[in-house]
C-alpha cells in the first residue's frame, strides 16, 4: 500500500495531480514487493528540520528516506519531499515537476529497498534501475547529460 499525504498546498497548487505521480511512482519502484510506504509532500522548512536531526545537515534538500525497523513490517518506511526544493531543481534541470516528482520519488523507495549510490558502482546500478522504472513510467532518463541543464 502506498499512502501520499499532502502536507504542503504548494505541491497541489503547481501540481494537481501530485499525489497520483507520487503513488505511481511508488507504486513501479516497489514492483513486486510487498509492503507498505508512506509519501509526504511537505515544504522546506520540514524536510530542514528533518535533515538537520536526523542527518546533522541543517539545510533543506530534495527527499529523505526513512527506512523502517525490520520489526515494523509490512512497512517499508516513509519519504518526506521538499516542494520548493524539488520545484527549483526541476525548474534549473529544465523537468516538468511531474517528472522530477517521479524520480525522487523512485530514488528515495530505492533507498528503503536497500539501494545505495554511496560507491561508484552502486551508484551505476541505482541509477540504471531508474531509468528502467522511469521509462515504464514514460519519463524521461533524469541522468541524460542534456537533462543536467
Amino acid at each position: 500500500m502506498i499512502e501520499v499525504e499532502i502536507e504542503d498546498e504548494a505541491w497541489t497548487a503547481a501540481l494537481p495531480e501530485a499525489e497520483a505521480v507520487a503513488g505511481r511512482a511508488a507504486s513501479a519502484a516497489l514492483g513486486a514487493v510487498e509492503g507498505d510506504v508512506v509519501v509526504l509532500l511537505t515544504g522546506d522548512a520540514t524536510v530542514r528540520d528533518l535533515n538537520a536531526r536526523f542527518r546533522d545537515r541543517d539545510r533543506p534538500t530534495n527527499v529523505l528516506s526513512f527506512p523502517a525497523a525490520e520489526s515494523a513490517a509490512p512497512h517499508l518506511g516513509d519519504l518526506v519531499l521538499a516542494y520548493g526544493v524539488c520545484a527549483a531543481e526541476a525548474a534549473a534541470q529544465g523537468k516538468t515537476l511531474a517528472d522530477h516528482l517521479a524520480h525522487l520519488t523512485v530514488h528515495g523507495v530505492l533507498h528503503l529497498l536497500g539501494r545505495d549510490h554511496a560507491a561508484e558502482a552502486g551508484a551505476a546500478e541505482m541509477e540504471a534501475e531508474e531509468r528502467t522504472i522511469l521509462a515504464r513510467l514514460g519519463v524521461a532518463d533524469p541522468y541524460r547529460a542534456d537533462a543536467q541543464a
